[in-house]
């Protein structure tokens, strides 16, 4: 090939090359995952992506699962109530433009997961707390009602003859929901709903609607969420620092491990449970506790699979 042949046929070939690596750059197939065993959560959330295409729907669907069941005392209808018999929920939800929103010590609405949604979609804030969360949510059509069921009630009574405060660790293998999801375009989502603490002071909030402690996206690294003991992710803003140790390179899993031991060192191991999901961008995901017998749950490709998460403590 003559010298200007060779040229003009290079430089056509530097031109293209960003659109022949666009090409190239594969899409994962939609993914959600969550804390826990939450076979129906993911599949729903997973339905829901799969029909709408977005990643914001999906964790959004996921949540709801969770929230509407009587029998899951630590998320939504059901709860166990705090110390004076009032069930106040928290919730937060993020999408990969890093719009978020949130709501604090909210009674009487089911979905909690919607009207942070909505605080999002709607108004100019991130976060609306108590009872000025309740009258937004009533002024944008949900329905005022009773979360205490009679299953919690009579749990909360039987505390209050001792009443003494002793958070369990993974109480009935449960906890916080949080939740991940990559849409049909790659996107990032993410999510997390809780009734917090059984028995807490009236007033307490956990991570659940922190942004950066429950959950953190970021649609160029990917998404973490935590569930736990909220004080010690509130104080390391756990899913933050995933996500920013993703950012440096290293692998979901790796990051998981790395804002475990950010706790372990710093607060000297007790008796109390944190346990972290995060996802890339790929779709690779991973996941880390404190203690053994936290799990989490995954749908993609139409397949739900529930997952046992190493742990710091054998």
């Amino acid at each position: 090939m003559k010298r200007r042949s060779f040229l003009q046929t290079t430089g056509i070939l530097g031109l293209a090359s960003p659109a022949l690596l666009e090409q190239n750059t594969s899409v994962p197939e939609p993914i959600i995952i969550a804390t826990w065993k939450n076979e129906k959560g993911t599949l729903a959330g997973y339905q829901k992506i799969m029909e709408t295409g977005k990643a914001l729907d999906g964790v959004e669907a996921g949540a709801w699962v969770p929230e509407a069941d009587p029998n899951e005392t630590t998320v939504g209808y059901g709860g166990y109530p705090d110390r004076d018999g009032h069930v106040t929920l928290d919730a937060c939800i993020m999408d990969h433009l890093g719009n978020a929103g949130s709501v604090t010590f909210l009674e009487h609405i089911m979905h909690p997961i919607s009207v942070a949604r909505a605080v999002m979609e709607k108004t100019p804030h991130v976060m609306l707390s108590g009872e000025g969360a309740l009258e937004f949510a009533l002024s944008q059509g949900f329905k005022k009602q009773n979360l205490l069921t009679e299953k919690s009630k009579q749990v909360w009574l039987e505390w209050k003859k001792k009443a003494k405060y002793e958070p369990k660790v993974n109480i009935e293998r449960h906890d916080t929901i949080g939740l991940l999801a990559l849409g049909k375009a790659g996107e990032i989502a993410g999510a997390c709903s809780t009734s917090g603490m059984a028995f807490k002071m009236h007033g307490r909030v956990g991570d659940s609607p922190i942004i950066g402690g429950a959950v953190f996206c970021d649609d160029e690294v990917g998404g973490a969420c935590a569930t736990g003991l909220g004080e010690f992710v509130m104080k390391t803003l756990g899913s933050f620092l995933i996500v920013e140790f993703m950012r440096q390179g290293k692998s979901p899993q790796q990051a998981c491990e790395e804002a475990i031991m950010r706790i372990v060192k710093r607060y000297k191991y007790q008796e109390f449970q944190v346990g972290y999901l995060a996802m890339n961008k790929k779709g690779e995901y991973g996941a880390y506790s404190i203690q053994k017998g936290f799990n989490f749950t995954i749908t993609k490709n139409g397949k739900t699979e529930v997952i046992e998460s190493a742990s710091y403590m054998s």
